[in-house]
Parts: structure tokens; sequence; C-alpha cells
């Protein structure tokens, strides 16, 4: 079987990393990913696709994004369920990141200290 997703968009708010009681981190974000045609209004509308990142892929996309950076997440999909307070079944659908690709620029502070430690 084949499970995988490409997936392009901007971060909808600032990403917060925890980490699990083992101490790995993880971070959940929210992608707003435009839809290809206009709707009756002539407007684009837009999906929003929980996505979860582990690892190293967690540290930095909390460390070098913030709310509206553009990226690129490759992944799979994954279906979970739980029990919620009113005791409902609770279903939630998300992409379980592989790839982050960090595919805006970096913000202006670091492109700063970068040009100061070249050599001329």
């Amino acid at each position: 079987m084949i499970n995988q997703v490409t997936l392009v968009g901007r971060l909808t708010k600032d990403p917060v990393i925890r980490y699990t009681m083992e101490g790995t981190p993880v971070m959940n974000v929210t992608l707003a990913l435009n839809r290809h045609y206009r709707n009756a209004k002539g407007d684009f509308d837009a999906d929003f696709v929980l996505c979860t990142l582990w690892n190293k892929a967690a540290e930095n996309t909390s460390k070098y994004c913030t709310k509206g950076s553009l990226i690129g997440i490759m992944g799979r999909i994954q279906t979970r369920n739980y029990d919620g307070l009113e005791g409902k079944k609770v279903y939630v659908t998300e992409v379980i990141a592989d790839t982050v690709k960090f595919l805006g620029s970096r913000p202006a502070e670091e492109k700063t200290d970068e040009k100061e430690l070249l050599p001329f």
C-alpha cells in the first residue's frame, strides 16, 4: 500500500514544541493550503491540515519558523480516535511528517548575523 503526502503551505500560528515523558520533541502545527480554484465570490478557499512533527523536524521548525512561514511537508496520513470529555468518540486525521523543508526566506536578524560571520 502507498500512504504518501506532500503539502506546501503556511503555518497558521507560531509553532510550540512539547516533549513526551521520555524527552522526545513533538509538535502539532496546522498548515493553511490554498485550493487551486476560486469559489463563487472569486476568492480562493483554504484547507487547514493538522500535521505532527517529531524529533529534529520539531526542534528545527520551532527554532526557525513563525506564523506565516512557508514550509513543505512530506509524510503520511494517520487516523486515531479517543473518548472526548462528553464520552463521545473523537476522530482525528493528521499528517505525520517524515521531512520538513523551509521554503521561505530566513528572518532578517539571522541574515544579518550570517553576513557578519563572512570573512571579507
